[in-house]
């Protein structure tokens, strides 16, 4: 009889993501309050875990601390502690003034703790056992007191100034942040950066969480301050370098990476305030939330375009905010006026502001963050940039095209019609800016000035309007009293267009003597 065989059936194997892992879960995080920094920290820093924050001297760290402790406690509900090695209460309580933070109110409401150990060097020498048990019941008590979720230690570095042994230094380090955890509180360490090692002991990056870097550096003698999260157990982040300013509302991240292509098309159309020029885009005018470009050279009538653009945003009731980076705000209003635009009531109404700056007074990336500030606290809905190219002097001209998609980006996720205006040199190509910024823009103008019969015209045309139909003329405007006005067309017998002088003489019958134009020439 043959026996009968069995075999054996194998379970189908399983691959992973359909079932035979276990469900993520996904780090626990204490948000941080501080505007973009949550943002690339996908949620803020690991709850219950301590995070070293490194960094050279003046580079921030001691107020991230401790606008992390003061958000937490405002926003969060998250009493803090913070110890400090080098400064004391008074320091802490006047330097956060500067901030808009009032300790001396958080601390008797119980929602802060302030506490200042002093060490002395000279009594702080390694000599047998070296322990941090008499730091633990100090810290502990301090938790207890108001039963802290946050904890700040600024800086780990001063704890260690007399010890030699870095495995002694790695092990009490070790067990601090063990004992951080086992307290449950989500700790920020900051220490101070030596050469090329993160910390002084160049250690602390090997027993924390989180390690975020700041960093100060200049550039053409303008000072930008920079974040970077080098390393985030268990969260995916974003690597790269992040600007940031510190400023009377605290410190302020921009984060690089999460802007993108994800904003709304809107269908709503906005004039341009020019008599004719809405005619060119079919009576429309620009589409809401488009960035403008007017480009031209020295003279051609950039910021009256720009200020007309203006006038019509505040006459609809619209806030409008101007970036100005070569006239002052008076100037500006001055200058307008002879054209026929008085900017002056709408600002007494606050419906105009003009944020007037040299671009040699900030950083590239800081005057980046500081727009991104004003245009987030006013909320304007029409914004003018005038000229985008004086920024060329603080960074190069891939780094400025950098900025300004950051910029565009940022205005577009909020339907922010933006217009920018670019300084062309004379000579160069006239369908190319300085900068090479137009493939950014969705409409492209461009004004011209040339030169024929003894005489300079102002022209004006459409370069590109991306999802409307656009006017392909070339059209003469002139400065008036009442503003900038685009002529109408004057062909000659030839079908050739007459501007300037010759097309006076051609609407008067006498082509073969121009006379001098009646319009009035504004310098």
């Amino acid at each position: 009889m043959t026996p009968t065989v069995r075999r054996r059936k194998f379970a189908p194997t399983k691959r992973a993501g359909n079932g035979s892992r276990p469900a993520r879960r996904p780090l626990a995080k204490a948000p941080t309050g501080i505007p973009g920094l949550d943002e690339i920290t996908n949620g803020g820093l690991p709850r219950g875990r301590p995070t070293l924050v490194c960094g050279g001297a003046g580079c921030g760290k001691t107020l991230l601390a401790m606008e992390f402790l003061v958000r937490g406690a405002l926003e969060y509900d998250e009493p803090g502690v913070f110890m400090s090695f080098e400064e004391t209460t008074d320091d802490l309580v006047e330097n956060a003034q500067s901030l808009g933070f009032d300790l001396q109110r958080l601390s008797a409401r119980r929602r802060l703790v302030l506490d200042h150990v002093q060490l002395e060097r000279e009594k702080h020498m390694e000599s047998g056992e070296y322990d941090l048990e008499g730091l633990f019941i100090r810290l502990g008590h301090a938790i207890e007191t108001i039963h802290a979720k946050r904890v700040v230690l600024d800086t780990i570095e001063v704890l260690f100034s007399g010890l030699s042994d870095k495995f002694i230094v790695r092990a009490e380090l070790a067990r601090l942040f063990r004992w951080l955890k086992a307290k449950r509180v989500t700790a920020i360490v900051t220490g101070e950066r030596e050469g090329e090692r993160l910390t002084r002991h160049g250690l602390e990056e090997f027993v924390s969480d989180c390690v975020i870097l700041l960093d100060q550096r200049v550039m053409e003698q303008s000072a930008t301050r920079r974040l970077r999260i080098l390393k985030y157990r268990g969260s995916a982040h974003g690597g790269n370098e992040m600007p940031f300013l510190i400023d009377d509302h605290g410190l302020s991240v921009l984060p690089i990476t999460s802007l993108g292509l994800t904003h709304q098309a809107s269908t709503a159309h906005l004039s341009s305030g020019v008599t004719g020029l809405d005619a060119m885009f079919g009576k429309k005018g620009y589409f809401r939330g488009n960035s403008v470009l007017v480009s031209g050279t020295a003279g051609t009538g950039k910021s009256s375009v720009a200020s007309h653009f203006v006038e019509a945003a505040c006459r609809r009731g619209e806030r409008c905010l101007y970036f100005a980076f070569e006239e002052s705000a008076g100037q500006i209003t001055r200058n307008m006026r002879s054209i026929g635009i008085d900017l002056e009531p709408w600002t007494r109404r606050d419906l105009l502001r003009v944020h007037a700056q040299r671009p040699t007074a900030l950083g590239l990336e800081a005057h980046l963050v500081a727009m991104h500030r004003l245009i987030d606290d006013w909320k304007p809905r029409v914004v003018v940039v005038d000229p985008v190219t004086n920024m060329a002097a603080v960074g190069s001209e891939i780094e400025v095209r950098a900025m300004l998609a950051r910029l565009i980006d940022f205005m577009k996720l909020r339907q922010i019609t933006a217009l920018f205006t670019s300084l062309t040199e004379g000579g160069t190509t006239a369908e190319r800016t300085d900068l090479g910024v137009s493939s950014l823009m969705d409409v492209w103008m461009l004004l011209g000035n040339p030169e024929a019969n003894g005489e300079r015209n102002r022209t004006l045309q459409i370069v590109k309007a991306r999802g409307m139909a656009h006017s392909n003329q070339v059209r003469e405007f002139v400065m008036t009293d009442h503003g900038v006005t685009l002529v109408d067309i004057s062909r000659r017998a030839d079908g050739s267009v007459a501007i300037g002088s010759a097309r006076d003489a051609q609407e008067s019958g006498r082509s073969d003597d121009p006379k001098p134009s009646r319009r009035r020439k504004v310098e």
